[in-house]
């Protein structure tokens, strides 16, 4: 049995993962108190979050350049996704105005990745060492 390990299938997961957390998350804020939890201010942890979406979206990129098409748009859309992900952190007050455009950058760019990958599937150039 040949399994494979879809990295593009786990960068759209986490991506959908993390709208649902965005949209969902506001809607506990009045229980959330009552239970001594304080993950919405937690900066800490939404660093951590970006930093995971981040380490995991970058490996799915360089499988993709490495193995199938060769190119760095996928990895360029992910990164502006990802800079505005930080942009919301920094600058709170625009956060629902920077959100939306980040998670069309990086859904966007797993997608472009994916379709790359299917399209080349085993593209080779003359620096290729495998």
């Amino acid at each position: 049995m040949n399994f494979r390990f879809n990295w593009d299938a786990l960068g759209i997961a986490t991506s959908v993962a993390c709208a649902i957390h965005c949209a969902i998350l506001p809607l506990l804020l009045t229980s959330l108190p009552v239970f001594g939890i304080n993950i919405i201010e937690n900066v800490a942890l939404e660093y951590l979050m970006i930093f995971i979406a981040f380490a995991i979206g970058m490996y799915s990129f360089w499988h993709g350049y490495r193995k199938h098409h060769h190119s760095f748009l996928p990895a360029i859309v992910f990164s502006l996704g990802i800079i505005l992900l930080i942009a919301k952190q920094i600058w709170h007050d625009y956060q629902f105005w920077l959100l939306p455009f980040a998670v069309v950058f990086i859904v966007s760019a797993h997608v472009i990745n994916y379709r790359a990958c299917r399209i080349h599937d085993h593209a080779h150039a003359d620096d290729c060492d495998h």
